[in-house]
């Protein structure tokens, strides 16, 4: 088993290299791109300028060269890696849209559902004011993808993930526009005009628990007569509005998923992508993470982690409870069992340390044969793997990833589900220097919370409050503290420590902006 983990270490690796898709299909497809190689479509650039920033040996970084591509002046750099895919696997996406109304059943209409505010990516020239009159709801989005095993899949979320979200928000947009009118529901027996089921909202926009009991007496006669039915009592649960946002987020990443599944038929779609995206609508943003990039907000010197990572150690119980519940998924070469290091054939029959998947602490066990197989995860911190094979456990994309020279499918392990954290933004006061940061690991590999929350305050400090392009230039600055510089002995940060050698891309989203759109 170890020799085909260390194999399959240099398979992947050497596919990456030359720019392969993933699995045991590494190489160039013989599929047509449904959506081709690009850079964030807000930069701008050419052809000839895309080229020249996948310079591995520069590593240029790219920046915003128009402040008001994107909406509330945000800040955008990002840098290819350095040599370890051919390509910048990270992608980005930024969007202003409005849900357009419904026309009334009687109405006929073409006009779409949505629509897009400008030909530009965010909206430019227009008034971005949230507003809930005929023009629809606003919603802003930003989104970044952390490629592997090739661009493919990164390219095409950036492309479709926020077209799904506004599909299922169209779904809800009459209730989240209007508190006082709600779709009818029915809880165990159909409505009729002698017995009406209502619902209604609370001022902060909650579906309230509704209590109703057949009548007692009247017509219907005395409980236990005959021919009278016994009582019921309906129960709705409270709902808040932004949980029907969070369920619109939650539903859009799975048909995301699903997208890539079914088009890797007709359409070459490479490898896999984290995927963290934010939605701003209604006053509160909503910060989705699947994957190991990260969001957190910096207010006034305070930091708020908006975004937790999933990788193999964060996730640990939930991948070795499904290896508990279907074993057949380890294929007969892995255990679900962890243990502090690879068991061996001479331990057999002695006691060693281990924990499954209800446990947090440790125990003692007597090794059994079982035991020698390899471990579901393997590894610590960025070196730990899933199935010896990946370390990433959630995002979209890696359908037929294997374990190599095996039958044993990855997919089943990685989830697409994502973590939402609400920022209730219009509730707070923001300051000019109050920033959402939105980084792919490639930032938060060499750089901690404390690291960029401090270097960001300290540079938009110096800057001229006024000045729009302030957020592209923090941005610009945080890349290269986590690129480095390039020595002899390779990229170096601060303290001669080793740079970071992977793409990275960073957003920073002034939260004062946001402020201003209601």
């Amino acid at each position: 088993m170890l020799t085909r983990v260390k194999s399959a270490v240099t398979n992947i690796m050497g596919g990456i290299m030359a720019g392969g898709t993933n699995g045991d299909h590494l190489g160039i497809s013989d599929l047509p791109l449904k959506f081709p190689y690009m850079r964030p479509e807000f930069l701008g650039l050419s052809p000839d300028e895309i080229e020249c920033s996948a310079d591995h040996i520069a590593r240029p970084i790219l920046i915003l060269k128009e402040t008001n591509r994107l909406p509330w002046s945000t800040g955008y750099a990002e840098v290819i890696n350095a040599g370890k895919s051919a390509l910048n696997e990270d992608q980005a996406c930024c969007e202003v849209v409005a849900l357009k109304r419904r026309p009334a059943p009687s109405t006929p209409s073409h006009t779409p559902t949505t629509q897009r505010r400008s030909s530009l990516p965010n909206g430019e020239g227009l008034g971005l004011r949230e507003s809930t009159d005929s023009e629809g709801l606003v919603l802003h989005y930003w989104g970044l993808f952390d490629g592997h095993a090739g661009s493919g899949a990164a390219v095409a979320a950036s492309r479709m993930l926020h077209h799904h979200i506004l599909q299922h928000l169209q779904e809800v947009q009459d209730i989240l526009r209007n508190s006082s009118v709600l779709p009818p529901t029915c809880f165990g027996e159909e409505p009729s005009h002698h017995h009406q089921h209502h619902q209604h909202l609370s001022p902060g926009g909650t579906h309230r628990a509704v209590l109703r009991a057949a009548s007692l007496r009247g017509a219907a006669g005395a409980p236990g007569s005959p021919g009278t039915p016994a009582p019921r009592f309906f129960t709705e649960k409270k709902v808040q509005h932004e949980s029907m946002v969070i369920g619109a987020i939650e539903n859009a990443f799975k048909d995301m998923d699903a997208q890539i599944e079914r088009e890797k038929a007709v359409y070459n779609i490479s490898g896999g992508c984290t995927a963290l995206a934010v939605v701003y609508l209604l006053g509160k943003l909503y910060v989705a993470n699947a994957g190991d990039s990260r969001a957190i907000i910096v207010r006034n010197g305070e930091i708020i982690p908006m975004s937790t990572e999933f990788t193999p150690e964060s996730e640990r119980q939930r991948l070795q409870f499904l290896g508990f519940m279907q074993p057949h998924l380890l294929g007969n070469e892995f255990t679900y069992l962890e243990f502090p290091r690879r068991v061996q054939r001479k331990e057999v029959g002695k006691r060693m340390l281990y924990r499954d998947f209800t446990m947090n602490g440790w125990a003692y066990k007597t090794v059994e044969d079982d035991d020698l197989k390899f471990p579901l995860i393997y590894g610590e911190g960025k070196k730990a793997r899933v199935l010896a094979t990946i370390g990433v456990t959630r995002g979209f994309g890696d359908h037929d990833l294997k374990v190599h020279d095996s039958n044993i499918y990855i997919k089943p392990f990685l989830s697409c589900c994502p973590e939402v954290k609400v920022y209730p933004l219009t509730q707070f006061e923001h300051g000019t220097d109050d920033v959402l940061i939105l980084a792919t690991d490639g930032l938060w590999d060499v750089l901690s919370n404390e690291d960029v929350a401090e270097a960001v305050t300290c540079f938009l400090g110096n800057c001229d409050p006024d000045d729009q392009n302030r957020y592209t230039m923090a941005a610009q600055d945080l890349v290269m503290r986590a690129r480095g510089v390039l020595r002899d002995r390779g990229w170096r940060i601060a303290n001669d420590r080793l740079g970071s050698g992977d793409d990275i891309s960073v957003y920073i989203i002034p939260l004062l902006h946001g402020n201003k759109q209601t």
